[in-house]
């Protein structure tokens, strides 16, 4: 269910703006007439970024992240190598 409210009547009103939300509502904001603004409960908020991940993921537009990773491996140690960095800063 969706309830619209002015911004005037959204400031004036805002307990029952809440109230709303907290009852699993999304609640619109307009100005002058044209929507600007929802607020929805959070949960709502992480459903629908799940369902659209798994949209993305099907369409083949979003590849998800393997379930196993390589650990990192230390970079091979070059001897002199911070002399030399700091000789190129000027240090």
């Amino acid at each position: 269910m969706r309830l619209l409210y002015s911004t005037y009547e959204a400031k004036a009103r805002f307990s029952e703006v809440l109230r709303h939300v907290r009852e699993g509502k999304t609640v619109t904001i307009s100005y002058r007439g044209e929507p600007v603004a929802e607020i929805r409960p959070l949960s709502e908020r992480a459903t629908r970024l799940e369902k659209r991940l798994a949209e993305l993921e099907r369409r083949g537009a979003l590849t998800p992240a393997p379930s196993h990773r390589e650990p990192m491996k230390p970079g091979e140690r070059v001897p002199g190598a911070l002399e030399r960095f700091l000789a190129d800063r000027g240090e």
